[in-house]
């Protein structure tokens, strides 16, 4: 195809460094407009708004919402003729299963498969316990190279490679620039799931343990997973769908098949049929 027309979003915010990375090098093969949130909007997954406000910015759009808010109004309003939309660079990685239906970077790139137009979804890994605020480690516009450089090859020629025939987005995962250039992999999302919570008094603490895992590089994750890739400095990409879908089962047939109604709700039953019989 010639060169394509990219929605570039985040939930880091118009202004995040990571966002600028990805802009300047999707500009080298496609026509970017960034429709962004004007503030922060981490970790609110696919949240929707009824009505917000845009305003204009140098790269494209701010947009006084969510994430997902800024694909709908993106992709119906702002920039109707995108053939692919990119969101990040997220400050900090999203890897796991568990963590895909969280992440606004993640949920803007789902958003945007239910308008069958192909996505992304681009983080990059900062190695740092969860205790330590992702604010307080150094992450400038030269951090987000290996990110950068990854998701303009992808977005340069993964359409006319067909990828996109074969899954709804993908969910790409890098490391910090300053660990050198890094491999690319096909990833599978991580099964490991090591949230717990510990109560104190009136308040609870819930805590990722796996972060502290990922810190010093000790994960249980098997070769061929997303977390396992970054870990051991590799560009993760996992190639994933979005509709939730449903399998024929056959215990919940049964149970189907023996619910009875309430008498009221049997009764009004009876009469629609003899209704239609009359």
């Amino acid at each position: 195809m010639d060169e394509p027309t990219i929605l570039l979003t985040n939930d880091d915010g118009i202004e995040s460094a990571g966002l600028r990375a990805l802009y300047d090098g999707l500009s080298t093969v496609g026509d970017v407009t960034a429709v962004a949130p004007a503030e922060d909007q981490s970790a609110v997954g696919r949240a929707i708004s009824h009505e917000v406000t845009v305003h204009d910015h140098e790269m494209g759009y701010t947009v006084e919402g969510t994430p997902s808010d800024c694909v709908v109004a993106g992709l119906e309003a702002l920039v109707t003729d995108a053939d692919l939309v990119v969101a990040g660079c997220n400050r900090g990685a999203n890897l796991g299963a568990y963590v895909l239906g969280r992440s606004g970077t993640v949920s803007a790139a789902v958003e945007a498969t239910f308008f069958d137009v192909p996505a992304m979804a681009v983080s990059m890994y900062i190695p740092v316990r969860e205790d330590a605020a992702f604010s307080d480690i150094e992450a400038n516009g030269d951090s987000y190279d290996e990110a950068a450089r990854a998701t303009t090859y992808l977005a340069d020629h993964a359409i006319d490679a067909g990828v996109f025939e074969q899954c709804d987005y993908l969910n790409v995962n890098a490391p910090v620039a300053e660990w050198g250039e890094a491999p690319m992999t096909v990833t599978r999302p991580s099964h490991l799931y090591e949230m717990d919570a510990v109560r104190e008094g009136d308040a609870v603490t819930l805590h990722d343990r796996i972060w502290e895992h990922m810190a010093e590089g000790d994960i249980p994750d098997p070769e061929g997973t997303d977390r396992r890739a970054v870990v051991d400095g590799q560009v993760s990409v996992s190639p994933l769908t979005a509709p939730h879908t449903t399998e024929h089962h056959e215990a919940l047939d049964a149970l189907a098949e023996t619910y009875e109604p309430e008498d009221g709700e049997a009764a009004d039953d009876e009469s629609a049929d003899s209704e239609a019989a009359n």
